[in-house]
């Protein structure tokens, strides 16, 4: 028998309720050997689970709640030597992933985050959502001198090996900004910003603008001034 191909890319997709979309999301992604997709799930309440494992993917169940608690689970589980992040709910362009590895490898980069504004759907994103991100962004560039256009974009493209290269400590939605800043930051990682489309989601929105804005913001501050009060970081 011959063995089997080992897989290359693993796409970590967190859930949380998304019955009306993950189909969908998972319909538009690559198949084959060399993927895998690792669906990890704050628990559920609907038929998200069911629809995943229905076509074909992995569910990592995950008691503990938190955005960046969800993406460090999956980043663990993951087996690919690649790995690609987007959510669940049709908002990043899920049938673009191997266009997006294909182009990780061609250029020799580590890391490559999706910037969403430059190519945004109409109704995609709302305006106080804007105005929150671009505050981020401000304070990122600032804080960090990172170029970034998109500090919160939930999509990258990256190679496994970094993990163990970046101090990453978040559990929440500040994760987001910290994977990206430890990327930019480190000389050993060859990291870029791609413009990707970004579409209105289905189902419901789980962001609060103003509290988890504020929580992002006070993230980056103790990042910036404080890093031994974030705790320790993850192990790979």
């Amino acid at each position: 028998m011959a063995e089997k191909k080992k897989v290359k890319v693993s796409v970590v997709i967190p859930t949380l309720n998304e019955e009306r979309s993950i189909g969908k999301v998972l319909d538009m992604l690559p198949r084959g050997d060399e993927y895998e997709v690792v669906i990890v799930d704050g628990l559920s309440t609907d038929r998200t689970v069911e629809i995943a494992r229905e076509k074909g993917a992995r569910v990592v169940m995950e008691k503990r709640r938190g955005y960046g608690r969800a993406y460090k689970t999956g980043f663990k589980e993951a087996r690919g030597e690649i790995i690609v992040t987007m959510d669940g709910d049709l908002t990043y362009p899920a049938e673009m992933v191997d266009e997006l590895v294909e182009r990780l490898e061609r250029e020799g980069l580590d890391f490559i985050t999706c910037d969403r504004f430059r190519m945004m759907e109409r109704g995609a994103m709302n305006f106080t959502h804007r105005l929150g991100n671009w505050i981020l962004k401000v304070a990122a560039r600032l804080l960090f001198r990172v170029p970034l256009n998109d500090s919160q974009s939930g999509m990258w493209v990256f190679r496994r090996e970094i993990l163990k290269k970046m101090r990453l400590t978040s559990d929440g939605m500040a994760l987001s900004e910290e994977i990206k800043i430890e990327a930019f930051r480190n000389p050993k990682i060859k990291a870029k910003e791609i413009s990707v489309p970004y579409r209105p989601r289905e189902g419901e929105v789980k962001l609060n603008t103003w509290r988890d804005g504020w929580n992002n913001l006070k993230f980056l501050l103790k990042k910036r001034f404080s890093p031994g009060s974030l705790g320790e970081p993850e192990k790979f």
